[in-house]
């Protein structure tokens, strides 16, 4: 089985930037990996202090433009783990979430965080079949 890294330019070159030492998006046989992404703004190109759904939005969307790179789409998604910095968020992030994963959505874990590295409070990671 071999392992190939994608580019996505709008987060890997954020990553870049950093710097952070992985990859946003790999596939692995027939599966892609995405790492957990922050609410980076696509007109600034940093991380955006909004509220919480539009952090929200704003990571689901990058992972969604991160599988379609590696040529697969968020209905192909087995797997989401969305890292938050305060359960309180839970229906907030939930019901972002539900709008990008509206039918069988993947299983989920929901993780709360005491810190966190940067100025933001939700990122999500995935994984998908190819």
């Amino acid at each position: 089985m071999e392992k190939h890294v994608f580019r996505v330019p709008l987060i890997s070159d954020f990553v870049e930037r950093v710097p952070a030492p992985l990859s946003a998006v790999t596939r692995a046989g027939d599966f892609v990996f995405v790492s957990g992404l922050p609410p980076i703004d696509p007109q600034t190109r940093d991380i955006e202090i909004v509220d919480v759904r539009r952090q929200t939005a704003l990571v689901l969307d990058h992972v969604k433009a991160s599988l379609e790179v590696a040529g697969t789409s968020l209905d192909k998604v087995v797997k989401c783990t969305i890292w938050i910095t305060n359960a309180g968020y839970f229906n907030a992030v939930t019901e972002v979430y539900a709008g990008y994963f509206p039918k069988d959505p993947p299983a989920m874990t929901f993780v709360v965080l005491n810190s966190w590295i940067q100025e933001f409070d939700v990122e999500v990671e995935c994984i998908a079949i190819a």
